[in-house]
């Protein structure tokens, strides 16, 4: 049961979910985003789901009926023609039957259809609809390890800073270098014709993240190529901790609807990716690093990437310690979680990943937390998180020093949080 004082932020969080819901699909806001995007439609359908559970499990299958034979589950799906966006199809030239892109994006998806299935009231509705997406989401893991870990090191790397949803974090500034600016289409930007040009990212970082679209466009999208041929490889904690947890997920998953072979292989790749990750602790910053795969070194940049793994089963020390440190920066912060430590001079709390909160890492965080016993850091997080909306309503992200809403407006995955966190306190 909500408690009455929530109810009115309730309802206009499924009202932010309806309004964007297109029959099969959300979009993440109108205007900014009119498209499907991969990682949002997972976290999306966790919100669904508390109102309408029949219709979360369609967001999730809408996302994998566009999965690449290969077992790619691309970031975008383009199922309408809309020239508000920029890049579209036409700079993507996938040769998908539907366009999309060539890029993928973290995947949440083991983790959403699990606990949609656990937490179902309609049980036989989930199951069927669980068994059928098991082999589509292990193919994906499988994918990852094939295409993104070549040599076998049990951690995978993004090629594009798209990828790892964080897209212009300070994480990649000194890997993204390499990364050419010449001879690239003339193109205009949509994202700074719908948000502040001073929130998003710049235009020489739009030139390199188009200079490997095209680089990765002229080796006909063909993924047993582009890991050695990407002068971006940078293996990101985050993104590894999404994946370790997806297939620890899938794998009870697995054993609950009786396939054995999927949960076996599922539990090695987590077992196996928890292990690798240890050598990207850093004990200086109390949290996990990045790796540049090309130079081999570890990059010197505290983001939210590195707090990110507590959502994966990290030894208790490694999570305890990241809770410490979410504690040290909170107390430079009005609200948390920031997206990049704000002792750090290239801190910007208003660009996207440079410095905001965003409440689905919110919620990852807090979710990891929880779970290991950090019960106080855990629930300060979802009240944080929830003190935004009243403050500033469902924005893309937040100045965490000021709770200013920077980005879309009436933005899905946050309303989807929103009700996360609400059903949680009032459960």
């Amino acid at each position: 049961m909500i408690a009455p004082e929530a109810s009115k932020i309730y309802d206009h969080a499924i009202e932010v979910l309806k309004e964007n819901d297109l029959g099969t699909y959300t979009v993440p806001t109108k205007g900014l985003y009119p498209f499907q995007w991969n990682w949002d439609s997972c976290l999306t359908a966790l919100g669904q789901s508390h109102y309408d559970e029949a219709r979360a499990w369609t967001e999730i299958e809408t996302l994998f009926a566009h999965q690449w034979p290969d077992g790619m589950v691309p970031h975008i799906i383009f199922h309408v023609w809309n020239d508000g966006y920029f890049p579209g199809p036409d700079v993507w030239q996938t040769g998908r039957p539907t366009p999309t892109s060539g890029i993928t994006q973290p995947p949440v998806a083991g983790f959403a259809v699990r606990r949609l299935f656990e937490r179902a009231r309609d049980k036989e509705l989930a199951a069927r609809h669980a068994r059928a997406l098991l082999p589509k989401i292990d193919a994906w893991h499988r994918w990852f390890y094939d295409n993104r870990d070549p040599h076998g090191e049990g951690l995978v790397a993004i090629l594009h800073p798209w990828e790892s949803g964080r897209d212009n974090s300070i994480d990649w500034d000194e890997a993204f270098e390499r990364v050419p600016t010449e001879g690239i289409d003339p193109y205009t930007r949509r994202d700074t014709q719908h948000a502040d040009p001073a929130h998003r990212p710049t235009r020489e970082q739009y030139d390199r993240y188009l200079w490997l679209v095209q680089h990765f466009r002229a080796l006909g999208w063909d993924n047993s190529k582009l890991h050695d041929a990407s002068p971006f490889q940078v293996i990101d904690p985050g993104f590894n901790a999404i994946l370790i947890r997806g297939c620890a997920d899938l794998a009870a998953l697995a054993d609950a609807l009786d396939e054995p072979e999927i949960a076996r292989a599922n539990r090695v790749l987590a077992e196996i990716g928890l292990a690798a990750l240890e050598g990207l602790w850093s004990a200086t910053h109390g949290q996990y690093l990045c790796l540049d795969r090309t130079s081999g070194t570890l990059v010197d940049s505290a983001s939210i990437g590195g707090l990110l793994p507590v959502f994966a089963a990290v030894p208790k020390d490694r999570a305890h310690e990241i809770a410490r440190t979410i504690e040290r920066q909170s107390a430079a912060t009005r609200f948390v979680v920031p997206s990049h430590d704000p002792a750090d001079p290239r801190f910007e709390p208003k660009r996207y990943w440079r410095g905001p909160a965003w409440l689905v890492m919110n919620y990852m965080i807090a979710d990891g937390l929880e779970a290991i016993g950090e019960t106080e850091v855990a629930a300060h997080i979802a009240k944080s998180s929830l003190d935004l909306i009243t403050h500033s309503g469902f924005a893309e992200y937040y100045d965490p020093l000021t709770g200013e809403a920077c980005g879309g407006g009436r933005f899905t995955w946050t309303a989807a949080m929103v009700i996360e966190f609400l059903r949680q306190a009032g459960s």
